[in-house]
């Protein structure tokens, strides 16, 4: 997909399709209407489009709840974060400058008030200067003072600076849950469709390449209902370590949904994202599968991967559909195995021909 951040053609053109869309739903051209819809056009963010496209069918328009309501779901929490990242940042880059202002007042505060201090012990010795001596040691008490309360300023500062980085931190922490899969520990769907979204920008930016693994556990229903979902879970987070085991660098490995996980490889041509397949393929065979509350070997697990490279013109969803046409021809074609988008069996397939 080349999204044109630097294409001013592309985007007036997607701005067109934005406003028609608009125009044609007879909704208001707020800024977040026209978000949503300069986005489906640019196809930036392929779940979006999906879900739309979806909604669309079923009902033949959407209604202004309906684009509120994807807005808040898939724009407005990623631009929250973002501004109180932002706000965070400022606000301790100016508590540092001021805590750095201080420091330098301080010092100058405690300077002015030991020569003050050295001053009025010389005029103590001076005949006829009491007066005099009695206005510096006034002085000096006043700079006493103020260089009690620069430090008094200074203890709240840093411990506000304290309270503000634990509340970064704090803030961090619900940014990375809300992106994890909480039973594998590994990306969520939200997580993968921002990353993906920023993956195909950056290689049609810097002409490097990308290629995608679309995974799928083989026979995984049967499995479950056998054992149960207890053994199930389990299963799922076999897979993820071995997933884990097998990405590094910049690779990002996602629960795509269910039994399926992606795998977003940048700077990874097809030749060498189809190894990082086949070393995920055999790290999952290679895993015994116990049953911990008897120690009985239920034996392995398999997986079938598709693998497909950004082309040119490509959309998320036309690389998302060749790596899904790859994984289910591995399907089709005896499960436990690697298909890239250039083997010899891949060929348009549906879902219902491999269920």
């Amino acid at each position: 997909m080349k999204y044109p951040a630097n294409d001013p053609e592309a985007t007036f053109a997607f701005a067109e399709v934005a406003l028609n869309q608009i125009k044609a739903l007879k909704q208001p051209a707020h800024p977040r209407n026209y978000e949503v819809w300069y986005h489906y056009a640019s196809g930036h963010h392929p779940t979006v489009n999906q879900l739309i496209n979806e909604m669309m069918e079923a009902s033949g328009a959407l209604s202004q709840t309906d684009i509120d309501g994807i807005y808040e779901k898939y724009f407005a929490p990623t631009r929250a974060a973002d501004r109180v990242d932002s706000a965070t940042s400022k606000f301790m880059e100016q508590i540092d400058m001021v805590m750095t202002m201080i420091d330098q007042a301080s010092g100058a505060a405690t300077r002015h008030s030991e020569s003050l201090a050295t001053m009025s012990d010389k005029l103590g010795k001076v005949p006829g200067a009491d007066g005099l001596r009695a206005i510096v040691e006034s002085l000096a008490k006043t700079a006493k003072n103020m260089e009690e309360s620069n430090r008094a300023l200074e203890t709240n500062l840093r411990s506000s600076k304290q309270e503000i980085t634990q509340l970064h931190a704090n803030l961090e922490a619900v940014r990375h849950e809300s992106l994890t899969d909480p039973l594998t520990t590994l990306a969520n769907r939200k997580c993968f469709d921002t990353a993906f979204a920023s993956a195909i920008a950056q290689s049609n930016t810097s002409a490097e390449h990308l290629s995608l693994l679309l995974c799928d556990i083989d026979h995984f229903k049967t499995f479950n209902d056998t054992f149960g979902h207890l053994i199930g879970d389990q299963v799922l987070r076999l897979v993820a370590l071995s997933l884990k085991d097998n990405v590094k660098g910049g690779d990002l490995a996602a629960r795509y949904g269910g039994e399926e996980f992606a795998v977003i490889l940048p700077d990874t041509s097809l030749r060498q994202a189809t190894t990082v397949a086949e070393h995920i393929r055999r790290a999952v065979m290679g895993r015994e599968l116990m049953k911990r509350s008897t120690g009985e070997n239920l034996g392995r697990v398999t997986m079938s991967i598709g693998v497909a490279t950004l082309h040119p013109a490509d959309t998320a969803a036309m690389l998302i559909e060749r790596a899904d046409n790859c994984l289910y021809a591995a399907k089709r074609n005896g499960r436990n195995r690697v298909i890239c988008e250039v083997d010899p069996e891949v060929a348009p397939l549906t879902k219902a021909s491999v269920a």
